[in-house]
């Protein structure tokens, strides 16, 4: 006999995005006896105390997220920071340049009164946080590894059926559900959600990077004509997280360089502001697409994440505005609980989406943007780029205007409760 359970949210995605929204609502779940799911069809695993992080040694090939200003202010409020915090390189400064043109623009975390404008964190310790954050959280039911394999809409609960990996099945209802299972979302096309896209007809080309000369807690954000390179500071002190962007039809000619070629074409792009390169780590790639889905929420349901909107790595700020996402959603739902309301009431999803979607088309437009600009080889183009930039730097409230942009304080913050986890509530 097939097991059910009802919940009153279940977030289809364990992922950063997901296990984020559950962190975020069990603060609130306290108040409201909110139930909360998480299915996840990737088994993950075993954690360990996140409040150790001398028991978690990162591989040299560990994939980052850069993190704003306005994401730690989240996590701080979710009580994740300070397990975040061991292997979170600050930046303390923002580099940008456009080659062969003299113009540039500083940003410095003192300038803004801020002890950084943003940080770079393993995705192998974020997630490690934030899974000890579901695994723990006294509200939130991690059901894993179980793949969505039916969808049935109702008009007061969704109902979903589950599949593990050893074939066990389950039914999961649900009032809210949430999709947050990536940018590549099988439900999404089950449900016949569309996405507005476009590509860029560019990879990025990721790895990591142990140079001669120390970071100093430096970002460097560099233009070339064939689109952007950013290099972001890890914990290490010459290590560094290389985010380069390279055209499709030169992508495979790059990706098979051995190291010595890698390292000369990165000098050649870069120069040596950090000294030579003396290590690098695996590389990966993935292809540049700007999608935004057609529809975020219907009556029960939320896209959410990656699901909703995909862009360009240009400005670091993709996982910060899905972040900010959360928040505002969880934020949202609890406003709505206060009022009496369910938490699939369309009304209440609706003002969600208006919530965000002046965020979502500031921060999409500007990425977009800086990549319209300056990914080209056009000579006029070049001239009034480097006094844009020289200007910028000059300009106040243009430049502050610009380290908002990158701190993430786009939008107003949302107040969260911190996670009460069940060691804390055996403590007491």
């Amino acid at each position: 006999m097939t097991k059910t359970q009802e919940f009153d949210i279940a977030i289809i995605g364990g992922g950063l995005v997901g296990a984020s929204l559950a962190c975020a609502l069990e603060g609130f779940a306290r108040e409201h006896q909110w139930s909360v799911a998480v299915i996840e069809a990737v088994d993950m695993p075993e954690t360990t105390d996140g409040s150790h992080p001398d028991k978690f040694q990162p591989s040299y090939d560990a994939r980052s997220t850069a993190l704003s200003w306005g994401t730690r202010q989240i996590y701080q409020q979710m009580g994740l920071w300070q397990d975040l915090a061991p292997h979170a390189a600050a930046i303390r400064h923002i580099h940008v340049s456009d080659q062969g043109h003299l113009g540039a623009t500083r940003l410095s975390a003192h300038e803004h009164n801020v002890e950084a404008l943003g940080y770079v964190a393993p995705n192998q310790w974020l997630g490690r946080v934030l899974l000890n954050g579901v695994k723990s959280a006294q509200h939130v039911h991690w059901l894993c590894p179980y793949k969505v394999t039916a969808y049935q809409t109702g008009s007061d609960q969704h109902q979903l059926q589950l599949t593990s990996n050893h074939g066990e099945e389950q039914t999961v209802k649900a009032r809210l559900v949430v999709l947050a299972d990536g940018g590549q979302s099988g439900l999404k096309e089950q449900l016949q959600i569309s996405d507005v896209s476009r590509s860029y007809d560019q990879f990025a080309l990721v790895c990591n990077l142990t140079t001669s000369e120390p970071h100093n807690n430096r970002a460097f954000e560099r233009f070339t004509p064939s689109g952007p390179m950013a290099w972001l500071p890890l914990t290490g002190e010459r290590d560094i997280a290389l985010v380069w962007t390279v055209p499709s039809d030169q992508i495979d000619e790059v990706a098979a360089l051995d190291d010595d070629a890698f390292k000369s074409r990165l000098h050649d792009l870069f120069g040596f502001r950090l000294g030579g390169i003396e290590r690098i780590g695996e590389r990966y790639q993935y292809p540049l697409t700007l999608k935004r889905a057609t529809e975020q929420v219907r009556p029960g349901l939320v896209v959410l994440g990656n699901a909703a909107h995909y862009m360009h790595p240009v400005a670091g700020q993709g996982y910060n505005l899905a972040l900010r996402g959360v928040a505002e959603l969880a934020g949202v739902l609890n406003e709505a609980a206060l009022a009496g309301k369910s938490p699939g009431d369309l009304k209440v999803l609706l003002e969600y989406q208006q919530r965000r979607q002046q965020d979502q088309d500031t921060v999409i437009g500007f990425s977009d943007g800086l990549i319209r600009l300056f990914a080209n080889n056009n000579f006029l183009l070049g001239h009034a780029r480097a006094g844009g930039l020289m200007l910028l730097d000059r300009l106040k409230p243009a430049k502050r205007w610009f380290a908002r942009q990158a701190m993430g304080l786009g939008s107003q913050a949302v107040r969260l409760k911190p996670i009460q986890t069940n060691n804390a509530r055996e403590a007491r």
